[in-house]
């Protein structure tokens, strides 16, 4: 508990000084979606503040933060009033706090039995999703609680919501609240195209969920991969829903996504180990959870306990201790990407966080290292974003020595001496130079990589050891390689006897022949490999659905390429630019010589479409292919892959280690096969016999 200053001017001094503080990171966190502090830090000022008004209640103003939950509707959507207020959650931040609390309730119900519910703390945004005869017509945001924004176009686009429920349930009038979040890899991919693009990060995921949510073109929140649990609705009694648990199960059966990681507690003893567990366990899970949510069961009960002016006295949050280490920072060097964006760099001593070994951070911006202060020297705090991304959080200056120097980028490029550029309104600073060796490297590792043309056995020395013997200079002279040449090549490497190691003609086998299979690699891949600025994988098929062949994209207009579905003028702009580039023409026409096909086949499919109406998701690891090979030749026969497990699920082929999915698969009775099932798919096209 926060200490409260004994004389009551000095309270309310620091009652108004909090107030102020607290609402200037509410702005940052919900309105501009820029938090300049974490979770922890915020709730410690919040509980400051409440400490103080406890004490002083006669402090306690009508405006104060702690009487208002959530944030208040900005202005770029619809207001929406919700059917019922939509309250935010008192916190228990330590195991002592969560036992109060469960005292507390056992004191209110007496005897009487009284059942709970445990549910992962899913780190989102809130939502609400309104239905009218069983047909989606509404998705708001929380916002104060009373008064959200409509979002229904952007949540529209986000997959597992159903736009209308299951047969059966079709026909009810009802309001459902849940989460809207963000996986961990898809937050990985989205800061890492943040990057690229020379673009502020994401703080975290739910920073990134609220964003996303809160976009003007629904096509850029259909990009970023978001999904949903949900777990309640505005008023369970009108439904007959006599508890929570019936709740999740009707929300199930209607075809929402109902985390299947949810427990029936009979005691406080049992809410206590799942707890434990969960904490456990969160490093394992593909999305960031902060905690349990605990809830009395009963809505009876529920309905008897009450709320208070902002949370439910019926349920908690035990929020996890976040995991923040101490380190030093050694020192801030810089790396150049493909599209010649500087990134400055953080190396630090080796520490543990979330399960694994951190020594190195990306810092993204100038105006990211001088927000937080930092300088080379410094002790500094770091955890994983999302449980998945290293990130430096701040500086610790109390402990500083006058050893600390200050960090300034650099006025030339690193990779290649050259002039370096910051354009008016942007954070990033980038090389001018076309030629410089370091966005060659990254530009050939692009190319090859998996999502693009897939060569397989081109890894970062091997291409690197390609560019300096002067055999590669850009992507389309991997395709004048031969065995030969890489057989003989001097992989810079040298024997006991001191004779130089060669790649040898096993491995040079493998790697002409990925070269080929890769001319005729499905054409939204190949766009996506040019490494456009802005053309990530979603816009590049974008383009290829639009656009049959690229000569049809080099001769279209501006204006054209602007009125694709998810393209927009500054991606087109982008797009034009780099075609118009005579270097990259003379590249595209080189890659077209040597029989690189950057077209769609149209017409009549190569495969007979038999898959045509079925959704497959994969799980687990593969021996024999990939997952993106698996998807590709799933699609190719007509079939749908989706990312998640939903009643609408045709098959879950399940790997080794699969996880989560396959566990809600087997809750939904999706049929489940195995790697050699999807090897006779791949194989036959033909359907596979439902089993689960």
């Amino acid at each position: 508990m926060a200490d409260v200053p004994r004389e009551r001017g000095a309270a309310q001094a620091r009652a108004r000084e909090l107030r102020r503080e607290i609402e200037r990171h509410a702005r940052l966190y919900y309105a501009l979606d820029a938090p300049e502090i974490s979770d922890a830090a915020y709730d410690s000022l919040m509980r400051e503040l409440e400490a103080i008004e406890a004490a002083y209640p006669d402090l306690v103003t009508s405006d104060s933060p702690s009487q208002r939950v959530g944030a208040p509707p900005g202005e770029l959507f619809a207001p929406v009033a919700h059917a019922t207020r939509m309250y935010s959650l008192d916190n228990a931040m330590d195991p002592d706090e969560l036992d109060a609390w469960l005292a507390r309730i056992a004191d209110a119900v007496g005897d009487r039995e009284c059942p709970f519910v445990c549910e992962l703390k899913i780190d989102g945004s809130s939502i609400a999703l309104t239905y009218r005869d069983g047909a989606l017509v509404r998705a708001a945001t929380r916002g104060d609680g009373r008064v959200g924004e409509d979002v229904t176009a952007n949540v529209r686009t986000i997959r597992d919501v159903p736009l209308r429920l299951a047969d059966g349930i079709e026909a009810i009038d009802v309001e459902v609240r849940g989460e809207v979040y963000l996986p961990k890899a898809s937050f990985a991919r989205l800061n890492s195209e943040q990057d690229e693009a020379g673009a502020v990060p994401f703080a975290n995921p739910r920073n990134a969920a609220a964003g996303s949510l809160r976009q003007k073109e629904p096509a850029v929140t259909a990009a970023r991969d978001l999904a949903t649990f949900m777990y309640a609705v505005a008023s369970p009694e009108a439904l007959g829903l006599a508890s929570q648990s019936e709740t999740l199960s009707l929300l199930r059966r209607a075809g929402f996504h109902v985390n299947p990681d949810v427990m029936a507690c009979a005691d406080a003893r049992a809410v206590r180990a799942y707890c434990e567990d969960a904490l456990g366990r969160r490093d394992t899970l593909p999305y960031e959870i902060d905690g349990v949510v605990v809830k009395v069961d009963s809505v009876a009960l529920q309905a008897e306990l009450g709320h208070t002016s902002k949370a439910p006295r019926w349920a908690i949050a035990y929020k996890f201790p976040p995991e923040e280490v101490t380190t030093v920072l050694r020192e801030i060097r810089v790396q150049v990407g493909r599209t010649g964006v500087l990134t400055p760099l953080a190396e630090f001593d080796p520490v543990t966080v979330a399960g694994s070994t951190i020594a190195r951070a990306t810092l993204h911006n100038a105006d990211e290292i001088a927000r937080k202060g930092l300088l080379v020297g410094d002790t500094i705090i770091v955890r994983k974003a999302g449980d998945v991304i290293p990130e430096v959080v701040a500086s610790v200056p109390g402990v500083r020595d006058g050893s600390e120097r200050a960090f300034s980028m650099p006025e030339a490029c690193p990779g290649c001496g050259g002039p370096v550029w910051r354009e008016a309104g942007e954070v990033a600073v980038r090389c001018t130079n076309v030629a410089c060796p370091a966005q060659r490297i990254e530009r050939l590792l692009h190319w090859v990589s998996r999502g693009a043309a897939d060569i397989e056995g081109l890894g970062e020395e091997l291409v690197r050891r390609l560019v300096e013997t002067g055999m590669v200079r850009d992507v389309a002279d991997f395709y004048t390689l031969s065995e030969a040449d890489l057989a003989s090549l001097d992989t810079g490497r040298v024997k006991l006897d001191g004779e130089p190691v060669l790649l040898g003609g096993t491995l040079a086998a493998k790697i002409v022949a990925s070269i080929e299979a890769s001319r005729s690699r499905p054409f939204a891949r190949l766009l996506f490999g040019l490494g456009i600025r802005h053309v990530g994988v979603t816009v590049a098929e974008a383009l290829a659905g639009a656009f049959a062949r690229i000569g049809a994209i080099q001769s279209a207009s501006l204006e054209a390429l602007a009125s694709v579905d998810g393209v927009g003028p500054k991606i087109a702009s982008s797009a034009r630019a780099f075609l118009d580039n005579p270097d990259n023409v003379a590249v595209l026409e080189r890659l077209q010589a040597a029989g690189v096909v950057f077209e769609t086949q149209v017409g009549t499919p190569a495969l007979p479409q038999t898959l045509t109406g079925l959704t497959f998701v994969l799980t687990g690891a593969l021996e024999r292919m990939t997952r993106d090979e698996a998807a590709a030749a799933l699609k190719e026969r007509g079939a749908r892959v989706a990312s998640s497990v939903s009643s609408k699920t045709s098959f879950v082929v399940a790997g080794d280690a699969a996880g989560s999915k396959l566990d809600r698969a087997r809750q939904l009775g999706v049929a489940v096969l195995d790697e050699a099932d999807l090897e006779r798919i791949v194989a036959t096209g033909e359907p596979p016999a439902s089993r689960a």
